[in-house]
Formats: structure tokens, C-alpha cells, sequence
């Protein structure tokens, strides 16, 4: 291990050691002694200035992914009715392209099995990009499906209702707010299927999934509404205390995280209205009123609140 750490280290200043692959060198970024020269340049041999250059020069396909059902290892007839050198197909050549693509489409998925898993990777990439996840997201989502599928559990459940469910989990699982009114405003079925469906998969599967953190949504609550630092910051700190005083257990954490930004609001003197925050939060005015003040309360215990701005309000 140490002889590793030695390796990248220069030997005349001790400084770090950067490969340029450029010029096939490894220099110091402190003195610039060249320590390494003639490596072995592992890219590829053309360049290229564009991106459609860039594809056209390329001779490898994608990466595997769990995105498409054959994991990206089979190859697909091209829609472009031109030749190699880019002449434009007669009438018959591209009556016999077409043919060839529909064929080619439906070998790409041998039964029944595959086509549902394209169908359902389909809906999961459609929502997605509704709720503007990451494609790390999709690749979990994914492979989430894939499970179920394999331990036999769309028997009974739509492929659509297992596909939300895979992918609300998926969200959860990494930390990315997302509420279930917003991921079952994008599903093709109703909420309280896709709830059931992921109730199962989650107790089936095993899946660890924490319970969802209010502080999650405070960002994406101020930033929809224009709310300055100061006001985000001082509902992150309403939040911490609440869950110090234990005021979380048993409410909605969109609720909680409407109501902090509301709350504090009022603290930081910022113009903000009870409806407005429940538009962007999704959820009722009086949610917003009943838990606003026990927030207040519980920050009035601490020493840097001011009570005579709590009686205020």
C-alpha cells in the first residue's frame, strides 16, 4: 500500500503526480517535472469535433443498462432510409427496410415475458422524466422491477402499478423528494392501487427504505417559492427541533415541511400566505395551521427565539 501511495508522488518535491493523457505524460503539478513519458494513450484513434461526428466514427455500442429489457446487447436497424454512402433508398429498398425493421422489432422481444418488461421499463422512463429524476433513479427503478418480476409478483397487479411502485421506491431509497400525490399524478392508475403495490414489493422484496425525512422537501418547497436563505435555514432548524421534542412522529412530512417553511416565514419577517404554501406543498391550509404553531412552540423553548415575536403571531 505504501509503495502504491509512493508511485504517485513526485520524487523531487513530494508534490501530486496528474496523468496527461494528451501528451501521453505524467507531470507534477508542483515543480512540473515530467516524470513519465510515451503512456499508452487508451482512447480512441480518430477525433472527432462534434457529437454526430463523434457517433458516426464510433464502433462500439452503449453500455449495459437495466433500462431496456435486453440490457442494450442487441442491435437495432437504423430508421435513416440511406444507404452507406448516404444515397436515398428506391421505393422498394425502403418498403424492404421497413419490413426488415418490424421484423427486427419483434425478434428484439421473443415473448410474452419481455414485452411486458418492455412495456414496464417504457412507463418508468415516461415518469421519470415527468418528475425529472436521474437516470441513476431509472437504473435502480430498474433493477427493482427485474426483482419483482423474478420472484413472481406481478401475478394479480397491473404492470403499470408495479412499475410506480418500483420507481417511488427507487426515489425513497435514494433520498430524492418525491411525494406520493406527485409520482401517482404521472402513473396510469390510481393512487390507491399504486399504494398497495408498494406496500407489497417493499415487504416482499425487503427492501430498506428509511422513513422520509421533512428536511428533504424544504429546498424544492423554498426554491418553487422564492424564499430567501435565511427563511430555508431557520425552517431547517424548526424541523431539528421538532424531532428533538419528538413532534414528527405520526404527520405528514410534507405537512411538517410546509408548515416550517411557514413558520418560518413569520420569523424572518418574509411576506408569505398560508395558501401559497399549500399550492406548492400539495396539501391543506388547516395541515399547514395545526402544525405551524407547535412548531413555534417548540422553538420558543430555545433560548434564541424571541417571545415577544411568538405572541405576535
Amino acid at each position: 500500500m505504501q509503495k502504491r501511495e509512493e508511485a504517485y508522488v513526485c520524487p523531487e518535491c513530494r508534490g501530486r503526480l496528474v496523468d496527461d493523457d494528451g501528451h501521453g505524460e505524467t507531470t507534477c503539478v508542483d515543480c512540473g517535472l515530467v516524470v513519465r513519458t510515451g503512456e499508452t494513450d487508451r482512447g480512441p484513434e480518430w477525433h472527432a469535433y462534434e457529437q454526430a461526428e463523434r457517433v458516426q466514427k464510433s464502433r462500439v455500442g452503449s453500455p449495459m443498462t437495466n433500462m431496456m429489457h435486453d440490457k442494450g446487447l442487441s442491435s437495432q436497424i437504423g430508421w435513416q432510409n440511406r444507404d452507406a454512402s448516404g444515397n436515398v433508398l428506391s421505393t422498394r429498398q425502403r418498403m424492404t427496410m421497413h419490413r426488415l425493421r418490424t421484423w427486427d422489432e419483434r425478434f428484439r422481444t421473443r415473448n410474452s415475458k419481455e414485452r411486458n418488461l418492455k412495456q414496464a421499463l417504457g412507463e418508468i422512463d415516461r415518469m421519470s422524466s415527468s418528475l425529472g429524476l436521474p437516470e441513476p433513479i431509472r437504473e435502480t427503478a430498474s433493477v427493482i422491477y427485474r426483482r419483482a418480476l423474478a420472484s413472481d409478483l406481478l401475478p394479480g397487479r397491473s404492470i403499470e402499478a408495479i412499475a410506480t411502485a418500483a420507481l417511488h421506491a427507487a426515489a425513497r431509497q435514494a433520498g430524492i423528494p418525491r411525494t406520493v400525490d406527485e409520482v401517482a399524478a404521472v402513473s396510469r392508475v390510481d393512487e390507491m392501487e399504486f399504494k398497495r403495490a408498494y406496500r407489497y414489493i417493499v415487504r416482499e422484496l425487503h427492501l430498506e427504505i428509511a422513513p422520509p425525512d421533512p428536511e428533504q422537501y424544504v429546498s424544492r418547497f423554498a426554491s418553487e417559492l422564492s424564499l430567501s436563505e435565511e427563511t430555508e435555514i431557520r425552517a431547517r432548524e424548526l424541523l431539528r427541533i421538532a424531532e428533538e421534542n419528538e413532534l414528527q412522529s405520526g404527520k405528514s412530512p410534507v405537512g411538517l415541511a410546509a408548515a416550517a417553511l411557514y413558520a418560518a416565514a413569520l420569523l424572518t419577517d418574509e411576506k408569505l400566505t398560508q395558501d401559497d404554501v399549500s399550492v406548492v406543498a400539495d396539501v391543506s391550509s388547516v395541515t399547514i395551521r395545526n402544525h405551524y404553531r407547535e412548531l413555534l412552540e417548540a422553538d420558543s423553548k430555545s433560548p434564541s427565539m424571541d417571545n415577544e415575536r411568538l405572541q405576535r403571531y
